[in-house]
């Protein structure tokens, strides 16, 4: 039976699959550029397939299952809630920054405070004190960082004057996720919220994409 034909819509459809895959970190440049060339001289569904085959369907974080681990992997949002007392409150800079992130605990109540200096918080790998956190923060001609994954629960309420609050990356909350408010007030300055992937499953999709370049290289020596 003949490849049908591949139409317009169609090889937009794939294109659209490895720029969210780019942007989920799962491709390089140098593969999603080689790809996105492909899929536009593709003239059959045939040609269109391959090149999608090793990435996860729509809607899906991931195309392989990610197991909870204390070690390394993701760790399930129950054994990070409500375990420990926490191990930072606040912070404050002037004419400098300042900086939480990787294992450490979130406080029910976090404040910062920044003044002409910057700072980032970052949650991806936190564990908390209580399942709701509110992150207060205060600006003037500086700014902070708050760096959170894609799967938390972040509602984002803080005012800027010469200034502002912002949130950007997609979100996709996991159920018993923390809820986090992101709130307080920016003069000539700013609060950002990033949703980015977490350092582990950064190192996983790299040793993923690895792992896949071997086999396609051992597939070609066969040939």
């Amino acid at each position: 039976m003949p490849d049908t034909r591949a139409s317009d819509a169609e090889r937009e459809q794939i294109a659209e699959r490895l720029r969210e895959a780019v942007a989920e970190g799962r491709l390089d440049m140098e593969e999603f550029q080689e790809r996105l060339d492909a899929a536009y001289k593709a003239r059959t569904h045939g040609e269109l397939v391959p090149l999608v085959r090793d990435l996860p369907a729509p809607g899906t974080t991931t195309g392989v299952a990610v197991p909870a681990s204390p070690s390394g992997g993701v760790t399930a949002w129950s054994d990070r809630i409500g375990r420990e007392r926490a191990t930072s409150k606040g912070a404050f800079a002037f004419w400098g920054g300042f900086g939480r992130k990787g294992t450490w605990t979130v406080g029910r109540t976090f404040t910062a405070v920044v003044l002409q200096a910057g700072g980032e918080i970052d949650l991806r790998e936190a564990r908390f004190e209580d399942r709701d956190v509110v992150i207060r923060c205060f600006t003037l001609m500086g700014g902070v960082h708050v760096v959170v994954p894609p799967d938390m629960d972040v509602e984002v309420r803080g005012f800027g004057l010469m200034g502002g609050f912002g949130e950007v990356g997609d979100s996709e909350v996991s159920p018993g996720s923390p809820r986090v408010i992101v709130t307080g007030f920016a003069l000539m300055g700013g609060v950002g919220v990033e949703r980015k992937i977490r350092e582990s499953e950064k190192r996983r999709l790299k040793e993923e994409r690895k792992r896949q370049r071997l086999e396609k290289k051992d597939r070609k020596e066969l040939d």
